[in-house]
């Protein structure tokens, strides 16, 4: 039996495998999935191209009391992860800098809380993040450089309730940002909603956006949304493949902040009440935004806070803002809103699904530093997905009937006029 078994151990070794130490152990890594699959007895789906890449120490990498362990380890010298999507699939994707996993947002949460005991090591932090965030977003130079000129608007559009108008603000560099005001019938001085919209279908002249700006301004409120840059408007002068930049992250930005400076001159908007409402990626615009602008009073991001999610696009996370005070996220940012009202919406069906066991007792534990516990809020719909469905935009409205003093007697989504898109664009011609 010795005869036999020596030489085909040398054969397997030396000639199926070829592995050996002067080679790094190396096998294509194709191979080594397949391997890991049978062994494991686990399917394996690609969103990355396996062909021609090898993998030293191959074998050395597996686990076999883990298949999580194992793929990471092997997945990772590639810039690939795992994502388990039951105990049987798991797809191979590849890394995503904005994303991590409920775990790592429960270590950044524990870590965060640990730098700061008290209300002034807290504040001092806040400070020090904040100024760095402005800094690497690389905001102010460009701030100090926009346009002053008044906006343009089209005519008012009267509808049950409230008007639509859409309007034209020259920002920099001979850009200009294009959005539509939401004003109640009723004269008076009112709210002000700065409403910066996500990624969901047809953006700011979608059913939902329309739905929502147009109910909160039937209660009284002056609701403003303006387009994504290289979206909508934004698309015909700067093209749709500058949504997908580092660019969109620092203009958006910018966007918001020229807008609130010239729709809080307005002579019927009440200072006192200044709000920021968004949803997904709108919902990450709505924190930064609060970060970046202490004019505002009110806040409530919707299906996108998350210590573990920075948001997928570069127009969320194109500029490394989550590596201020050598490490942050969407959670302390929102943190720093403190103590003034917000509320967190969130869903079991996206990165927010561990809001109300890790986000939200943190933020209590800041908001609580200011005796201001009860000012921080929390709407979790376990059973919905990633969209600002109905559920959601209630929950929105009884957040600003609450803190703004609408009028719930005027909530009715039924006596909104959807418009089309092509009217809700700024035309000169229509003045």
């Amino acid at each position: 039996m010795k005869r036999l078994i020596i030489p085909a151990f040398v054969a397997l070794c030396g000639t199926a495998y070829g592995q050996t130490f002067e080679n790094k152990f190396t096998r294509p890594l194709g191979d080594v999935l397949n391997d890991v699959s049978r062994r494991f007895g686990v399917r394996l789906k690609y969103d990355v191209d396996t062909t021609g890449l090898k993998l030293a120490y191959a074998d050395f990498r597996i686990r076999p009391y883990s298949i999580d362990e194992t793929l990471t380890n092997i997945l990772t010298p590639f810039n690939f992860k795992p994502v388990k999507q039951n105990d049987k699939l798991y797809k191979v994707k590849p890394y995503e800098y904005a994303r991590r996993t409920p775990e790592d947002g429960k270590k950044m949460i524990a870590w965060l809380t640990s730098l700061y005991a008290d209300k002034a090591q807290w504040e001092a932090r806040k400070d020090s993040v904040s100024r760095e965030v402005r800094a690497r977003l690389g905001i102010d130079p460009l701030l100090a450089a926009c346009a002053d000129e008044p906006p343009v608007y089209t005519k008012k559009r009267k509808f049950d309730g409230y008007t639509v108008q859409n309007f034209c603000i020259k920002t920099v560099n001979g850009h200009t940002v294009k959005g539509s005001v939401y004003a109640p019938s009723a004269k008076g001085m009112h709210p002000l909603i700065i409403c910066p919209n996500g990624h969901f279908y047809q953006g700011r002249y979608g059913k939902v956006q329309q739905q929502r700006l147009a109910t909160l301004a039937r209660m009284g409120a002056i609701c403003v949304d303006y387009d994504l840059w290289g979206w909508g408007e934004s698309e015909d002068e700067v093209g749709t493949k500058a949504h997908h930049t580092a660019e969109a992250h620092v203009m958006q930005a910018l966007n918001g902040i020229k807008v609130l400076d010239f729709m809080i001159r307005r002579k019927d908007v009440d200072k006192t009440r200044v709000g920021v409402n968004g949803g997904s990626g709108g919902g990450t615009q709505t924190v930064l935004l609060s970060v970046l602008d202490d004019r505002y009073t009110a806040a409530c991001p919707v299906v996108s806070m998350s210590s573990w999610f920075d948001g997928g696009c570069p127009c969320e996370s194109g500029r490394p803002i989550q590596l201020a005070g050598g490490g942050t996220c969407n959670a302390e940012l929102a943190a720093m809103f403190a103590p003034k009202p917000m509320m967190i919406v969130s869903d079991g069906g996206d990165w927010t699904s561990t809001t109300p066991e890790t986000e939200y007792p943190y933020l209590q534990y800041i908001y609580n530093m200011y005796g201001a516990k009860d000012k921080v809020r929390n709407i979790h719909l376990p059973k919905e997905r990633h969209d600002f469905g109905p559920n959601k935009r209630n929950a929105v409205y009884e957040f600003f009937i609450d803190v703004f003093g609408l009028d719930r007697s005027k909530w009715d989504e039924e006596k909104v006029t959807i418009e089309k898109e092509d009217d809700l664009r700024f035309k000169p011609k229509g003045l």
